[in-house]
């Protein structure tokens, strides 16, 4: 989620036509303005790419802010495309999709007023004792606001944007179709398994009783564990389009940078941790690594964990997998590896036995940072950037161009966004101790 202080005013059209209405005008200016300037280049004697006409520094921010806009699918699915896909995208498209993932706006007054009143009825004042209009934060599906009960106990209530959850799979197909007459969606990556995951994971996101039922779920799991804060679930003030929840006082995690090395290091490690634990013991996930579902609570030590829209389930075959890949890559294993990269899904049947061992020595750097020996010190190493030049290298080689199954791209996720929160915060954690000891 965004935080308040960024977040800017704009009604969000509520309702399937209102939404296909704003797409619509959206396709209509961008067809427009690219048949004004392939006509001026015509006469220029050029032949221009459609991408090219298409993708102008104007469109790139009309798009963007358009989408931003709209919020829901819309949105959401452009934050999904560059996660997953980003290194392998054209610079116009992930320039739109850069743009996505860093602005957002909220609901003015008079639509949080109706949304509140179709969420609670006409008498929704009485709920609350107070109801602060300005939100904490904002994302794609909804905005989360401070409230206080009539008993004075102070709430922390996430409202869903009007018409989001009814128009999800309208926006998801005008969204898609727009991507792909733009032309900038690369032929060798299927795009239809990745709207498939989107589409999947907007509706649980967008089921509010399922958030709640996650909510409880991690708090129960995480009950005894002194490290974690969740907050509780509030059933009284929890409907279809509202979840309501105890308000836990924090900071954001990235203060966690200015504390000492060793209140620093004992957080990351909790992190890295509890992500091992939701994938080999719960077999539950909190999947979106978005910082701000993170907080810091200084006078205490603890980590408050938020948002569990995006939970998903680990079956046992896929947390078994990974398992097996661990263990291999953690045995210097390589045929063992590759069996298990294969198993997966991560490396595309028929490759050549050169394009095998490019894969294989990726993920050996890999494998090499969990392997110790000692503590990894995130801040002073230049595994990433290694890795991500890796990894443009075989962005390169069309033949390699695959996406992994959608079910395993919550995961990979989730492991990328921690290793940039370490590395923001400078940690230095034992990472081989901890995995070795879920291997």
């Amino acid at each position: 989620m965004t935080r308040s202080n960024d977040l800017r005013p704009h009604p969000v059209p509520a309702g399937r036509f209102a939404r296909a209405r704003s797409m619509g005008g959206l396709a209509t200016g961008l067809a427009g303005g690219v048949a004004l300037s392939g006509a001026q280049a015509l006469l220029r004697g050029q032949r221009p790419r459609l991408a090219d006409l298409v993708m102008t520094p104007a469109n790139i921010t009309r798009l963007a802010d358009r989408l931003s806009e709209m919020r829901g699918a819309a949105m959401k699915l452009g934050q999904l495309l560059s996660m997953e896909a980003g290194d392998l995208l054209p610079p116009e498209l992930e320039a739109i999709l850069s743009r996505l993932r860093a602005q957002a706006h909220v609901m003015p007054p008079q639509q949080l007023k109706q949304v509140l009143q179709t969420a609670y009825g006409p008498d929704f004042r009485k709920l609350f004792r107070s109801f602060d209009t300005t939100p904490l934060a904002a994302a794609s599906i909804g905005q989360v606001h401070r409230a206080t009960t009539p008993e004075g106990e102070t709430l922390a209530v996430k409202l869903q944007y009007p018409g989001v959850r009814e128009a999800i799979d309208s926006d998801l197909d005008n969204v898609a179709a727009l991507i792909r007459w733009s032309g900038l969606w690369p032929a060798e990556l299927d795009l239809k398994p990745l709207m498939a995951e989107a589409r999947v994971q907007l509706h649980e996101e967008a089921d509010y009783a399922r958030e709640g039922a996650a909510l409880a779920r991690f708090g129960a799991l995480l009950a005894g564990d002194a490290r974690f804060v969740v907050p509780r679930l509030d059933d009284s003030r929890t409907r279809p389009a509202a979840l309501a929840m105890s308000f836990e006082r924090s900071e954001p995690i990235e203060t966690l940078a200015h504390a000492s090395p060793a209140i620093r290091d004992r957080a990351v490690s909790a992190l890295l941790e509890l992500c091992l634990r939701e994938l080999f013991e719960f077999r539950l996930m909190q999947t979106d690594p978005n910082f701000a579902n993170y907080r810091w609570r200084p006078d205490t030590g603890q980590i408050v964990l938020l948002d569990f829209g995006a939970t998903r389930e680990i079956s046992s075959p896929v947390a078994e997998a990974y398992r097996t890949l661990l263990r291999a890559g953690l045995d210097h294993d390589q045929p063992g590896v590759l069996a298990a990269l294969e198993g997966i899904g991560f490396i595309k049947p028929g490759l050549s036995d050169m394009h095998r061992q490019t894969i294989l020595d990726m993920s050996e750097m890999g494998f090499t940072l969990l392997r110790g020996p000692g503590p990894f010190d995130f801040r002073g190493n230049d595994f990433a950037d290694r890795l991500r030049k890796r990894g443009m290298e075989i962005g390169g080689e069309r033949e390699l161009w695959h996406l992994p199954p959608p079910e395993t791209l919550f995961l990979q996720r989730k492991i990328g966004g921690l290793y940039l929160l370490a590395t923001r915060l400078g940690a230095t954690v034992d990472v081989a101790a901890l995995v070795r000891s879920f291997a």
